[in-house]
Formats: C-alpha cells, sequence, structure tokens
C-alpha cells in the first residue's frame, strides 16, 4: 500500500479568525472520498459545523469526485458527520452559546492508523485592525527569512 499522507490546510481561517480552543475529530467518509482527499482534491476555505440534533456535522467542504468512481461517486458539498465523544461535544456546545463564536475547520489530514481526521477551533471572527496586524507580521517573518 502506497503512503499518500495529504494534508489540507484552511489558510484563510487564521487571517479571518482568532482561535479560542482546537479539537481532533473523526469524519464520516465513503470511500470514494477518502480517494480523492488521499490525491489532495479537497477544500476547506468557505467550510464551517454546525449542530444537528446534537450532532456535530461539517457543511460546504468541497471534495472533488474521484475520476475513477463511476456510478458510486460522492456528492462533492454533502453535509458529513464529524466524530467526537460526548464531552467533547457538550464543551463545544456550550462554548458556542457565547456571541461571535463560531465553529471552523482549520485542517484535514491522515493520523498514523490511516484514518481521516480534521481539526476544528472554535473561533472568533477578526476586526478589520486585527487583519492589519495580522499582514505586518507575516511581512516581518517574510523579511527575517530573506536576510537569513
Amino acid at each position: 500500500m502506497k503512503n499518500y499522507m495529504a494534508e489540507i490546510k484552511n489558510k484563510k481561517a487564521g487571517f479571518e479568525y482568532h482561535f479560542l480552543s482546537t479539537y481532533k475529530a473523526g469524519i464520516m467518509l465513503s470511500g470514494t472520498e477518502v480517494k480523492s482527499i488521499r490525491e489532495g482534491k479537497a477544500t476547506l476555505t468557505d467550510s464551517y459545523c454546525i449542530f444537528i440534533d446534537g450532532e456535530l456535522y461539517i457543511k460546504n467542504m468541497h471534495i472533488a469526485e474521484y475520476k475513477q468512481g463511476s456510478y458510486n461517486n460522492h456528492e462533492p458539498k454533502r453535509m458529513r458527520k464529524l466524530l467526537l465523544t460526548k464531552t467533547e461535544q457538550r464543551k463545544i456546545l456550550s462554548k458556542l452559546k457565547e456571541k461571535g463564536t463560531t465553529i471552523i475547520p482549520v485542517h484535514l489530514f491522515f493520523n498514523e492508523r490511516g484514518y481521516a481526521k480534521i481539526e476544528i477551533a472554535i473561533a472568533r471572527g477578526k476586526k478589520l485592525f486585527d487583519k492589519r496586524e495580522s499582514l505586518k507580521e507575516k511581512d516581518v517573518r517574510r523579511q527575517m527569512q530573506r536576510t537569513e
């Protein structure tokens, strides 16, 4: 078996939000979805998480159709269930009750055992001046790397 370790990151999330806490969750996927993710054909950019009937789901995560999938292929933007313990779900729900917080997927990866995992963050949106500050820090880091 070939070892494909695709990692998909939501780069926009760090710029748009302050992360309050992070959790690692399993994700329920079909076979063709796993194969597409292993090829790196997924995006987290406009996705977010919601609670439906006490269960956490991820919405708007795009996983491209697998090219050899034939009629077994999946729907690219379907809702996918996230697998967390009940205590983690309760903690997240209580933190969500604060005004202005949301759940953002940050990082999609495969663990050592080959299971697809997603890192989610409870986040609060940044203001415009915070975004400017982030850009300044990024520029300073780039300058430091160039001088080395």
